[in-house]
């Protein structure tokens, strides 16, 4: 008999006539032949309020007293439904994320599954019940309750489904799936009817906020197809799975993350270990990082900034003063009104002028750009947060998001593959440990020159000007990282093939000379080092051992580029081999 898991967030749940429309989906379901299990979240602003109820009794309570306090919520709900199943004529039981057997580490509040029971579930479905799980939770091995941190309720139902082997995991939301951007902001934007696992993970991290981005690792790690729909309507919604809408479709989605925080360490000693230094703090306090950029130094200095969600700042800060006292460097500043605004596709792999194209379009309507990182299918761009939403709302217009894209002959939308065919049989003999980090690939590219243009005038415009000239040139740029500049000035470095240098040079010093900056520095050959895999954002000690394994073998990294699917930094041409073998070593237990 199948199997299909169903999760209905908070606004699914709000109220009793909210509980019973969801209770009567599931009871479908079970008519139709599968055996269903519900995950369910907190109703509405439960959570909210226990949030601020917490925050009245103490200013920084302890985490394990959070989880205690948050997993109640969840908890109401399932027993609930439950009670709204049996008055409809069903059996069901409701079950905590303990009952079930979801096991956890001991990171409270940010938790990650080591391994699920599926026993007591399946004895339950065999029984006729309709299964009510406790979305956001599990147990550790001392018998704590833990938290999955932001959207673990998604995280949750892929992973229930991933375990159980299910048909489909349904998502239901208040929103009919997954749109070109959030339509709250860009009225424009288009429902897709689907898109692929690489698409959807970059756009949650780049702050979609459908999906959170560690549901889409389980659902890609396991091959788990997963459909987004609406709680309210029949609407077909979107499709998650391992193929895109279009082959032949460049950009798929804008995103923008509203509440971040960019932090900058100042004049670095530009040698090695200086990074890991500062990022080991960092992963110690378990804070996720978005955006990291580092152009080469100057005079023996480096400038690293980074950002993280604004309510980690505090945290991040103090792990920043630690490092800067450690390392010797010159100061720290930090900025918390700001804001990442991304654009995403599969296409960008293929075709270039992309990057171009974003930045023209945000310096015809003066938006300044604050730092830029571009990956193989995502270029990200900090912006001030009073400028996010009219900048998602010119990408968008940008690209065209808001048409359907063109078919290639032979597409065809809506693709549901089961879970039970298209998953990855070695990745599906690892559940225990199903969080762990997954490297897929760890490449090196000695193909490639660097240049980087200094202390550009920190105004809107220059980044457009800058890759316009290149690209018109017929240069083909790979990675763009533009770091944040104080004093009115900034740095902007990139990657290209290397037998373009020379012309590439010249252009890069007539740009200097109109710009009224210094001459460029480069670099005739350099080392791309890349490690590509899933959970390369969520999990964050990545840049961490990155960074110790070079370290540790005397490579100095030049440049940093992060995105959800890859970490890489350019190092100089001649330690490439050596710096693939160290990273291979060090990945060697997460390499598939």
């Amino acid at each position: 008999m199948a199997i299909i898991v169903q999760k209905f967030g908070g606004t699914s749940v709000a109220d009793s006539n909210k509980i019973l429309a969801a209770a009567r989906k599931a009871i479908r379901a079970q008519k139709e032949g599968n055996q269903v299990v519900m995950v369910v979240s907190a109703m509405g602003k439960n959570t909210d309020m226990l949030i601020d109820l917490a925050g009245q009794i103490h200013q920084e309570p302890p985490a394990r007293e959070m989880d205690m306090l948050l997993s109640t919520g969840e908890q109401v709900t399932v027993a609930l439904m439950a009670m709204a199943i049996h008055s409809l004529g069903h059996q069901a039981i409701s079950l905590t994320g303990a009952q079930i057997g979801i096991k956890t580490d001991s990171s409270h509040t940010k938790a990650r599954i080591l391994s699920i029971s599926t026993d007591r579930i399946r004895a339950a479905l065999d029984q006729g019940n309709i299964v009510i799980a406790a979305g956001f939770q599990g147990i550790d091995e001392s018998f704590n309750i833990t938290t999955l941190g932001r959207g673990g309720s998604d995280t949750t139902a892929v992973a229930l489904a991933a375990a159980l082997k299910a048909d489909s995991c349904e998502i239901y939301t208040d929103v009919d799936g997954i749109y070109t951007t959030d339509p709250r902001i860009v009225p424009e934007a288009r429902r897709v009817t689907q898109i692929s696992y690489d698409e959807m993970l970059e756009l949650a991290s780049a702050g979609a906020g459908v999906m959170h981005n560690r549901s889409i690792e389980f659902a890609k790690k396991f091959g788990v197809p997963v459909h987004v729909r609406s709680s309210f309507t029949d609407t077909q919604g979107t499709m998650i799975t391992a193929l895109p809408e279009s082959q032949d479709q460049v950009v798929c989605g804008a995103a923008m993350v509203r509440d971040e925080a960019r932090i900058t360490v100042v004049d670095v000693p530009d040698r090695p270990g200086a990074a890991l230094t500062l990022f080991s703090k960092i992963a110690e306090k378990n804070i996720a990082m978005d955006m990291i950029v580092q152009n080469p130094g100057d005079a023996g200095q480096a400038n690293i900034s980074f950002t993280v969600f604004r309510n980690d700042l505090p945290t991040a800060m103090r792990a920043v003063e630690e490092a800067t006292e450690e390392l010797g460097a010159k100061a720290f500043s930090y900025d918390e009104n700001v804001s990442v605004i991304s654009v995403v596709g599969l296409g960008m792999a293929t075709k270039f002028g992309v990057a171009e194209k974003m930045f023209r379009a945000l310096a015809s309507e003066n938006i300044n750009l604050l730092m830029i990182t571009t990956s193989p299918i995502k270029i990200s761009v900090l912006v001030s947060r009073d400028e996010s939403s009219e900048a998602l709302r010119i990408v968008h217009e940008a690209f065209g998001l808001e048409k359907e894209p063109e078919r290639i002959s032979g597409e065809k939308g809506d693709k549901k593959p089961s879970a039970k065919t298209s998953g990855n049989g070695d990745a599906l003999a690892r559940l225990q440990g199903m969080e762990d980090l997954i490297v897929e690939a760890i490449k090196l590219d000695e193909s490639e020159a660097r240049i980087t243009l200094l202390e550009v005038p920190d105004q809107p415009g220059m980044a457009a000007e800058v890759f316009e000239e290149i690209t018109n040139a017929g240069i083909v740029v790979d990675m763009i990282v533009q770091s944040f500049g104080h004093d009115g000035a900034t740095n902007m470095g990139f990657t290209f093939p290397k037998e373009d240098l020379d012309k590439t040079l010249e252009h890069a010093r007539k740009l200097s000379e109109r710009l009224g900056c210094p001459p460029p520095s480069h670099s005739p050959q350099v080392a791309l080092l890349a490690v590509a895999g899933i959970g390369m954002r969520s999990h964050t000690e990545v840049a961490r051992r990155m960074f110790q394994s070079l370290t540790q073998v005397g490579i100095n990294v030049q440049m940093i580029n992060t995105s959800e699917m890859q970490v890489t930094v350019v190092v100089d041409g001649s330690q490439g081999e050596k710096g693939l073998a160290a990273l291979k070593e060090e990945f060697a237990d997460a390499m598939v």
